[in-house]
């Protein structure tokens, strides 16, 4: 098995962006991020209940519990609109991600 280990610098170099989940509700709706980089999205779920970050567009899906935080790589994406959802509350919860 190889063990492949990376600097802390080629880690940190990714653009961070933070998203929050409150009241079934993503904040903020609409982010805007730089086209073609590959960026770090801090998803923080302060709800008590689990919320599902959703989309086709970026093929990701990632389930955050209540209360805790995760961890979404994108990118890098061509500009453009990727919509996403919560798929436990698809009619209130929703965004973009925003390309530009």
């Amino acid at each position: 098995m190889a063990i492949i280990l990376l600097p802390a610098a080629a880690l940190a170099d990714k653009p961070v962006f933070n998203l929050e989940i409150r009241e079934h509700l993503f904040s903020p709706s609409e982010l805007r991020i730089p086209a073609n980089t590959k960026i770090k999205l801090l998803v923080h779920n302060l709800d008590r209940t689990p919320e599902e970050f959703e989309s086709y567009e970026l093929n990701r899906e990632k389930v955050i519990l209540g209360g805790h935080k995760a961890v979404i790589f994108i990118g890098p994406l061509p500009p453009g609109d990727y919509p996403f959802f919560g798929e436990f509350n698809p009619k209130s919860a929703q965004g973009k991600i925003i390309s530009e």
